[in-house]
C-alpha cells in the first residue's frame, strides 16, 4: 500500500509554469505509473505562465482561495469545490485573487518537458 503525507513526504518545487507544487504520487513513487497527484499553490495576485501540455490531461480541484481560470481564451471564476478539466493541447492559465491551493492530477504524470509556452 502506498501512502504519502503532504507535510512529511512531499518537498515543494517550482514547476515550469511558475506554481509551487508538492507531488504526492508520481512515477518516482511506485507503483504509480499512469498519473500524478500534487498540491499546487499560488500567492494572492499571481498567476501561472500561460501554457499547454501536448500529452497530459489535467484536472485542477480548488481547495482554498479564488481565481480566474482561463482555458483556450474562455475565462471563469473558480472557488473551493470547483473541478476544472484541462484537455491535452488546451492553452491555460490560473490567476489567484486570494492565496490559492489546489490539487492537480495529471495523466500521464506531470513532466516539465510536456509544458509549452508562447
Amino acid at each position: 500500500m502506498q501512502v504519502r503525507n503532504l507535510d512529511s513526504d512531499a518537498e515543494p518545487f517550482i514547476t515550469a509554469d511558475g506554481s509551487t507544487i508538492r507531488e504526492l504520487l508520481n512515477v518516482v513513487h511506485p507503483p504509480t505509473r499512469n498519473q500524478s497527484l500534487a498540491e499546487a499553490s499560488l500567492p494572492s495576485g499571481t498567476a501561472t505562465v500561460r501554457h499547454y501540455h501536448v500529452v497530459a490531461e489535467e484536472i485542477y480541484f480548488i481547495l482554498e482561495g479564488t481565481a480566474t481560470m482561463e482555458l483556450d481564451g474562455e475565462q471563469r471564476e473558480v472557488a473551493p469545490g470547483d473541478a476544472i478539466l484541462i484537455p491535452p493541447g488546451a492553452w491555460h492559465q490560473i490567476s489567484a485573487h486570494t492565496g490559492l491551493r489546489l490539487l492537480c492530477c495529471c495523466a500521464p504524470p506531470y513532466r516539465h518537458e510536456d509544458t509549452y509556452f508562447d
